[in-house]
């Protein structure tokens, strides 16, 4: 039998703490969702260029990593909750109808979730987590919060469990260019770029290869004069032009800066830049964690979790949501956070300390095996479906859709093949028609 309802704290109210706190409440549980923002949406809350930190790398000033012109990487019908569609016809406050849509359509499908579920009542705005600790062994921990503008220690209260949901697209992880400190030019983080006008007429270099480094090179190229992207992946002789611009090329990674302005790449080409983008992803982040939090971030791997999700030690009063990446996220929140919920409830029985320590480990020498760097361990390029199909029997809920990991497949090769119009032209439309047959049983 479940047990009684506990008291949980939730940090975040991002896709991943709204599908937590949804999930908590559904076991029976009493969830308080902290919230730095004055609204719902996380790491897809836009902040404007003007809210902007005056550091360029810097992520002081703001959560969100959103650029103006953002459009989603993935099919929006992937991309929904389990039982909540995001298809056009279907999502609540639809204004953008695209299958590839814009930032704020994804936002407004996330308060179109708050709402449904009813979960606004539950989150606490504009209150900043300062520490969680573990305040004695029979499992409560001490959470210490405090409003925006407010002055003083904050307001300590104590929970049955702790779920971190603070997302980790926040904390800038930058390029190490030697010479750089002398180099004349600005730098700046992806996090902080949102339009591309400040960039008239300059020239920009690029660091980076994924789906933001990319993104942010095209928008940038329609006011800078050159456009370079620095990929640590090219080949070492690499100086090309992109096909249908004038002025963007792709090199290899930079080899150093010059006090006199000038880039050298390895490949031996050099320019004179004005700006260094960063491109370069984020870290993971839990400043208001303790030691007693019994985790530790060394090269962007959080050690140790059981699944990506509990220390070991002190499961299952303290987890994290949504850590994996290269994966459709909102479905993996939804399915952790179920599993969490159970656990918590006591309908799911966790190992021992030992079994997750030993599986930890083991999952450890795979990576290894398979020549993975440390800071590869939450990739989920190769294995998203295996897990959140292991998180779906584990809670006794059906398996992640067909169509969703077809569509999934399908989407990835079309970016490969056509990584310039894949989010207008694609040929899986009976995928979609299966998808929103499927949609038709929660309308």
């Amino acid at each position: 039998m479940p047990s009684a309802s506990l008291r949980l704290a939730v940090v975040g109210a991002g896709a991943a703490g709204l599908v937590a706190a949804r999930e908590l409440r559904r076991e029976g549980h009493a969830p308080v969702v902290f919230e730095r923002a004055a609204a719902v949406g996380g790491t897809w809350l836009y902040t404007p260029p003007a809210a902007m930190s005056s550091d360029p790398l810097s992520a002081a000033a703001t959560h969100s990593s959103l650029y103006a012109s953002l459009r989603t990487n993935l099919p929006r019908e992937t991309m929904g909750f389990l039982d909540f569609p995001f298809a056009a016809a279907a999502a609540a406050g639809s204004r953008d109808p695209r299958r590839f849509p814009g930032h704020q359509e994804v936002l407004r499908y996330l308060e179109a979730f708050a709402r449904r579920f009813d979960l606004l009542r539950l989150v606490r705005f504009e209150t900043e987590v300062l520490s969680v600790r573990r305040e004695d062994d029979g499992g409560r921990w001490a959470v210490t919060s405090r409003k925006l503008g407010e002055k003083g220690s904050g307001e300590e209260e104590f929970y049955d469990a702790v779920m971190v949901c603070n997302g980790h697209y926040t904390e800038p992880r930058t390029a190490v260019i030697p010479g750089v400190d002398a180099w004349p030019g600005k730098q700046m983080h992806s996090h902080n770029y949102r339009v591309p006008e400040p960039f008239l007429d300059q020239v920009v270099i690029v660091i980076g290869a994924s789906a933001s480094a990319f993104d942010i090179s095209r928008d940038i190229a329609s006011m800078a004069e050159e456009v370079h992207i620095a990929d640590r992946s090219a080949p070492a002789s690499t100086c090309k032009k992109q096909p249908g611009y004038n002025n963007l090329w792709l090199h290899s990674m930079i080899d150093h800066a010059q006090e006199d302005g000038t880039v050298v790449f390895q490949d031996g080409s050099s320019i004179k830049a004005d700006v260094i983008m960063h491109c370069t992803g984020y870290l993971y982040d839990f400043p208001f964690l303790g030691d007693d939090s019994t985790i530790t971030v060394d090269d962007n791997r959080v050690d140790p979790l059981y699944k990506h999700i509990f220390p070991p030690e002190v499961a299952p009063h303290l987890s994290f949501i949504g850590l994996p990446w290269k994966v459709i996220p909102f479905p993996l929140f939804e399915l952790q956070s179920k599993w969490v919920a159970r656990v918590l409830s006591g309908r799911i029985k966790l190992p021992s300390k030992d079994k997750m320590m030993e599986e930890v480990k083991a999952f450890y020498l795979k990576l290894e095996a398979r020549g993975w760097p440390k800071r590869y361990t939450h990739n989920f390029s190769n294995h998203q479906f295996e897990y959140d199909d292991w998180l779906a029997e584990q809670c006794s809920h059906p398996p992640i859709e067909e169509w969703r990991k077809q569509m999934y497949a399908v989407n990835s090769m079309n970016k490969a093949a056509r990584p310039e119009s894949y989010r207008d032209e694609w040929d899986d439309e009976h995928l979609v028609a299966e998808a929103n047959e499927d949609f038709k049983k929660f309308l």
